[in-house]
């Protein structure tokens, strides 16, 4: 539905160029008043043929955001043109323009700028009375206002605003009128509208750029979280370069030892003292009825020893534990001899070199035996 409502213009100022800047009385909260034609054209509520009918405006509807701002640059007109304004017949009804919308006390406030010499020599005439156009929702039923007044409809929402036009006499009455304040005509237009909010997107961070001491704030509260930022990363970077190089060392160490092992031969002694310590293992561990296998080492049997032993008590035992178990366990054991090889690595066999001595002592021997043998002979 459309409407057309009264306010008054304030603290009209001329610019350099003979334009008009005036600020406007736009709206106010509370009951407005229409004919039934106006508001029920079609009888639908039956309030068509009544004079008068109570409409009320409440906060949400008068200083709604979105609303306000629908004004913002519009068109100003001279009297209420018969059809809407659009691009199309603009130029036809134009005669100024809205450049802002705010809230002041219980009034919602229009800054005007009138530039049509006609319009303005108008207004200096004593037309100074404005009527918004603009498009609303109305919700019918039985509404009170904050005075009292009963009121048969509501607009709850206001869906556009088309054109602000000077008027003979608007529906809100005198309070909303041009007037010769002296006092506010020494106000700048800039100082008439919201400054623009503008913002500027930094680190992910919305910055409002229009107020200088915000944005310094801002701006320096960035800065030092990127310096603590490259302080982190940088200490960071240095406790790397040390991981890698401890890493690279002993990498170092680990393959110098591994070349080492390769490189190492056991000694006959060695490998004669290993052979006798596992013989003398598996011969403990057999005294205690425990199977032993060629495949097993030393530390093998020692932990089947154990297990069949003492069981579960020893499942999670180290080495460590695992060896003095043991050796608690045989230290009474009668190892058996019966096997030669056993009992010949137990007791420490002679080396290679010795058993060939005694074969060439064996055969010099038998050589020696044989020659005093056959002289014995002739001299029968």
């Amino acid at each position: 539905m459309f409407f057309a409502d009264a306010l008054t213009l304030d603290a009209p100022r001329r610019t350099s160029d003979g334009y008009l800047a005036v600020r406007a009385r736009s709206a106010r909260t509370g009951v407005y008043q229409y004919t039934g034609r106006e508001v029920d054209p079609d009888n639908i509520q039956g309030l068509r043929d009544k004079a008068v009918v109570n409409v009320l405006r409440d906060e949400n509807t008068v200083f709604d955001r979105k609303a306000a701002q629908s004004f913002v640059g519009k068109p100003v007109t001279d009297n209420h043109p018969r059809e809407s304004v659009t691009a199309a017949n603009w130029r036809d009804h134009a005669r100024g323009t809205v450049m802002g919308a705010l809230r002041d006390g219980e009034y919602l406030v229009f800054d005007l700028l009138l530039t049509d010499a006609a319009a303005i020599s108008k207004v200096d005439g004593g037309k100074r009375e404005l009527s918004n156009g603009y498009g609303a929702e109305l919700e019918f039923g039985s509404f009170t206002a904050k005075d009292g007044t009963v009121c048969d409809a509501r607009q709850s929402r206001i869906t556009g605003g088309n054109h602000v036009a000077l008027v003979d006499r608007g529906r809100a009455g005198s309070e909303c009128a041009i007037a010769d304040a002296a006092t506010c005509d020494s106000i700048p237009l800039s100082n008439l509208t919201e400054k623009p909010v503008k913002t500027m997107l930094i680190d992910g961070l919305t910055v409002d750029v229009s107020n200088a001491d915000t944005a310094v704030a801002t701006i320096q509260t960035l800065v030092a979280a990127r310096d603590a930022a490259k302080s982190e990363v940088s200490g960071l970077q240095t406790q790397v370069a040390t991981l890698t190089t401890d890493s690279a060392t002993k990498d170092a160490t680990i393959a110098t030892l591994t070349q080492q092992v390769k490189d190492a031969k056991p000694t006959p002694a060695q490998l004669r003292d290993a052979g006798r310590a596992l013989m003398l293992t598996a011969g403990k561990a057999k005294a205690l009825g425990v199977a032993v296998t060629d495949e097993m080492d030393e530390c093998q049997i020692m932990a089947a020893t154990v297990k069949a032993k003492m069981g579960d008590t020893a499942k999670d035992w180290n080495d460590a534990q695992i060896g003095a178990s043991f050796a608690a366990l045989t230290k009474d054991a009668k190892v058996n001899d019966a096997d030669p090889l056993r009992a010949a690595i137990i007791a420490q066999p002679q080396s290679f070199g010795d058993a060939a001595n005694d074969r060439q002592k064996a055969i010099d021997a038998r050589r020696q035996h044989n020659a005093t043998a056959f002289r014995t002979s002739d001299a029968a």
